[in-house]
């Protein structure tokens, strides 16, 4: 993986090799300025040439994959990739549980009058989830381009059309008429399923029939009529509120439970999977390509930006034989793609953790307090989500940890390493490494396997 260089000044420089900067390190040229992404700066040089250096995107739902690549005369060379995974799902359900105890709350100890038009929302607000994506795939893109002299910024500004991805010959007038059109939904789902139990097909000889939920209400499940199906009441109140790979585990091997284990299977089968990440890609493409082109006006035009499809990234990544993943979809993104050349490089893998919270109180299921954290959030000079390194001397836990930090109170703290969760590490054994940037880091290697994919290896 290509190192990046910073001038005595801290003006980006072509970013070097590994052998390169131990070289600069150990004759005392350069000095370490960044661990991750890591970075030396020079003391003896205040500008060099430079070659153009393309940053591209591929803005997803879940992960954003980040290429940065070398251009040649003939062919682009990559020099450093990237996966950033964010952690929209998880505000999402914050945001969710802490709307369910202010409700608690409010209902139980006293009655506050309906507020509904004292809040107004500026044009162009996002979700907090979804502002998310945005600003961390934007923070990404101007830290890099502090780190390396970029010439131009690549985004894949994919539109997908959620109805054809429903309904593959939808055509004219059929996209202003929704699912159940001219019927009721008990109607549409007894003539999909043909006025039989979707689990047992009518094993049970129950006649009784019901709208039921694929995906319980209580899991998340919506009211979508892809989440529904009909279920004679028997196969309704055998299920209960347990998600379909649970409810198979507790079947036995009566005639009514293997229709049942059949009826599941094709019903996970032609499970619909829902279209909130297409949804959300949608609703962020043109807010990050704004954000992106307003931090390249401050930078005085000196970058260019271009955007690229979908389709013309698939295309690409076949020309060039590719296998599939976040951060080589992001080298494939654009037009008149030259030949990729040293693809197969290790990958940080870049997860957002954010940077802790003001909330002291834990809370359990019900909103009633479950315990306190700490009133301060250094301890012993350490703070949740650094950057450490562990050298344990002798025990049980004899070894050398490098990686995230969870401190306590008492001083024993945990590290997230590439090998795992290691708990009881006495602070005295700790060093630190870089402090917290909400992020955590984590080095993985492409390999491709015997399909033709590829999958991550954890690099010690």
């Amino acid at each position: 993986m290509a190192v990046f260089v910073l001038a005595k000044n801290k003006t980006p420089l072509m970013p070097c090799s590994e052998k390169r900067a131990r070289l600069l390190l150990s004759r005392g040229r350069a000095v370490v300025h960044r661990m991750t992404p890591f970075t030396i700066r020079l003391k003896d040089r205040l500008k060099g040439e430079c070659q153009p250096l393309h940053l591209k995107l591929d803005p997803g739902s879940k992960h954003t994959g980040i290429a940065l690549l070398l251009e040649k005369t003939l062919s682009l060379k990559v020099l450093w990739l990237a996966v950033l995974h964010h952690r929209s799902h998880q505000i999402s359900e914050r945001l969710t549980a802490r709307r369910s105890m202010r409700r608690r709350r409010r209902n139980q100890l006293w009655y506050r009058p309906a507020r509904f038009n004292n809040r107004t929302r500026a044009e162009g607000w996002l979700a907090p989830s979804l502002q998310h994506r945005v600003d961390t795939s934007t923070a990404w893109v101007k830290t890099i381009s502090m780190l390396a002299p970029v010439s131009d910024i690549g985004i894949e500004r994919v539109k997908f059309d959620m109805q054809k991805m429903d309904i593959a010959d939808i055509t004219g007038i059929e996209y202003q008429q929704g699912t159940l059109f001219g019927f009721e939904v008990k109607e549409y789902l007894l003539t999909k399923h043909q006025h039989t139990c979707a689990y047992c097909n009518g094993v049970s000889n129950d006649p009784r029939l019901e709208v039921e939920h694929i995906q319980p209400r209580s899991k998340g499940g919506s009211n979508s009529v892809h989440n529904l199906v009909i279920s004679c009441r028997r196969c309704n109140e055998a299920k209960g509120s347990q998600l379909l790979t649970d409810w198979v585990k507790t079947l036995g091997r009566s005639k009514l439970d293997n229709a049942r284990v059949v009826g599941i299977a094709n019903t996970l089968k032609g499970k619909w999977k829902g279209l909130r990440d297409a949804a959300a890609v949608n609703t962020t493409r043109n807010a990050l390509l704004n954000e992106i082109l307003m931090f390249v006006n401050q930078v005085k035009g000196t970058v260019s930006v271009y955007t690229g499809t979908g389709a013309m990234t698939k295309f690409n990544r076949k020309q060039q034989t590719l296998p599939k993943h976040h951060a080589l979809d992001a080298v494939c993104v654009g037009e008149n793609l030259k030949t990729v050349t040293h693809w197969l490089r290790p990958v940080l893998e870049i997860k957002c953790t954010g940077r802790g919270s003001y909330q002291r109180t834990r809370l359990n299921q019900y909103g009633f307090p479950r315990g306190y954290l700490m009133r301060q959030k250094s301890v012993k000079g350490f703070q949740t989500g650094d950057q450490v390194k562990a050298i344990v001397p002798s025990g049980k836990k004899q070894g050398v940890y490098t990686g995230r930090v969870a401190v306590r109170a008492n001083g024993y703290f945990n590290i997230q390493s590439s090998a795992g969760l290691v708990q009881g590490i006495s602070h005295h054994h700790c060093t630190l490494i870089q402090r917290s940037t909400g992020y955590g880091f984590n080095l993985t290697m492409i390999a491709l396997n015997n399909n033709g994919g590829c999958e991550n290896l954890a690099v010690a």
